[in-house]
């Protein structure tokens, strides 16, 4: 198996880098062109969603002194009879909504769907004893293994790098191998120590990736800009990976590692291990000017690993290398130019900063107060989109190290700027039932959609808020650091046994 993927690695590793990137800024005038001739135009928005889990045993072989939760490898054939797709670890599995219209029944089809398709996959995986997890970061590395040495096993074929762990994806293997791979691939967060020679510890991390399409093209930058102004806010609510396998940590004491913890290191894994050598890969983007722009970074981003690219005859495929080069165009918020058809073209933005959440209503809380918001703010004209670019990334940022106390500077309805989360998230959560309310939901509806984070809002109660304190209550207990980790963990995993399909984080309060 291995020298079958180091020879389609090697493939890959021959395709001309110059002509690659000819051809990418080609396809970008053909986007250009299609979008001056509106070809990219829709009469409404449709909204979509991508949901990541990993895998653990489900306990049920342990013997009672055992522990449980450990990672779990999910075989391939699993994956195909569940309908999931492959990611980035053996352990990963991830499911693509189908996109709808953003009005009610299309948010209901795409929360019915999840829960269709999640329902159907626990099912199946339950007989393998495993779990699909929908979390931010894992904890507890695969029975007889160390997370470190889970993420960095690696083997060389014949001077072609392959993680032991990784899907068999060529793209993911070729990072590590191609003439722009770093030497070695870090995660730079407090008090961890881990470095690896493929990408592999990026697996760490789970995400939801809601996204919203706008009507016409020419407006994406706006909607761009306004979803760079509600990243800090929003993922101050979604922290949800505020500590990681106890072997990665350095010797410092417990209490250390919480206090100088990030509460979403998520973004600090993507961002460490991607940026590894040469320009940041991973970062908050710069406001556009215009939907050209948006074609032209995709462009001329830094090419990571040059891919073969198979032409046909689909109307994407004029654009398939610059379709292509944006599989590895990561940023934070970031513009897709998509559609098999010209009927089915369409410009949309991509929402990345959240992980994935504790249970299925949570996730598309966030889905939907997303386009809620996207719908309302440009059409208000909501003055938060003269907020500075720099205090936008600075309030990213700040969520990522100090979620919802990381005191967000926002601009209100009527033109004050705040830091009182109070007002924050009333005038945030208020345009976001307003923007559904526009798309059709009756306000009972749009309610219903808003209300898990509207509670996170009043209580100040967040996932990695709530994780850390199960471990700090575990070494008041006298837990040794490792096992207070593993029992909050546990403690989460079983609660959203309990909640994942019908409950809400705010059941665990």
């Amino acid at each position: 198996m291995s020298d079958e993927l180091a020879a389609r690695v090697r493939d890959v590793l021959s395709v001309d880098a110059e002509e690659y990137e000819r051809q990418a800024e080609a396809d970008a005038e053909v986007v250009k062109s299609e979008l001056a001739a509106g070809t990219f135009d829709n009469h409404q928005s449709i909204v979509g969603l991508e949901y990541e889990f990993y895998a653990v045993a489900d306990g049920r072989w342990a013997a009672e002194d055992e522990g449980s939760n450990e990672l779990m490898r999910v075989p391939r054939r699993l994956l195909e009879l569940i309908g999931f797709e492959k990611e980035l670890g053996l352990h990963n599995a991830e499911m693509t909504t189908s996109p709808q219209p953003l009005n009610p029944h299309g948010l209901r089809a795409q929360e019915s769907e999840v829960l269709a398709r999640l329902t159907a996959a626990l099912q199946c995986t339950s007989s393998e004893g495993m779990r699909l997890v929908s979390d931010g970061l894992w904890t507890i590395p695969p029975t007889g293994e160390t997370a470190r040495e889970y993420l960095t096993d690696s083997i060389s074929d014949d001077g072609v790098r392959i993680a032991t762990n990784m899907s068999d994806s060529v793209r993911y293997h070729a990072m590590a191998n191609g003439a722009n791979a770093a030497d070695q691939m870090s995660v730079d967060a407090p008090h961890v120590e881990l470095t690896a020679d493929t990408v592999m510890p990026e697996s760490l991390i789970t995400s939801i990736q809601p996204h919203y399409q706008v009507a016409h093209a020419a407006d994406l930058p706006l909607y761009f800009n306004y979803a760079l102004r509600i990243a800090g806010p929003l993922l101050a609510l979604g922290v949800n990976s505020p500590v990681f396998p106890p072997d990665l940590y350095d010797d410092a004491p417990p209490e250390e590692i919480l206090a100088d913890g990030y509460m979403e290191n998520r973004i600090a894994v993507f961002e460490s291990v991607l940026n590894a050598e040469g320009p940041d890969k991973v970062r908050f983007p710069d406001d556009l000017t215009d939907i050209e722009e948006a074609v032209d970074r995709v462009a001329a981003d830094a090419t990571m690993v040059p891919m073969p690219v198979p032409r046909g005859d689909r109307f994407d495929d004029s654009f398939a290398t610059l379709r292509r080069k944006h599989g590895t165009f990561w940023r934070w918020v970031r513009p897709v130019f998509d559609g098999p058809t010209r009927s089915s073209a369409n410009a949309r933005i991509e929402f990345r900063p959240i992980a994935a959440q504790p249970t299925v209503r949570d996730s598309i809380a966030f889905q939907a107060a997303f386009a809620g918001l996207m719908e309302s703010l440009p059409k208000r004209g909501h003055p938060v989109i003269n907020q500075d670019w720099e205090t936008a990334k600075e309030n990213f940022y700040a969520a990522m190290r100090d979620g919802f106390d990381s005191g967000q500077r926002w601009i209100a309805n009527d033109g004050h700027e705040t830091t009182n989360p109070v007002e924050v998230y009333d005038d945030l959560l208020a345009h976001a039932v307003d923007g559904l309310k526009s798309a059709g939901c009756s306000e009972a509806q749009a309610d219903r959609y808003v209300a898990p984070l509207r509670v996170r809002a009043e209580s100040g109660q967040t996932p990695a808020g709530w994780k850390l304190d199960r471990v700090r209550d575990g070494l008041a207990d006298g837990d040794a650091f490792d096992t207070a980790v593993y029992r909050m963990q546990r403690d989460y995993i079983g609660r959203q046994t309990e909640t994942l399909l019908d409950g809400s984080f705010a059941d665990w309060l």
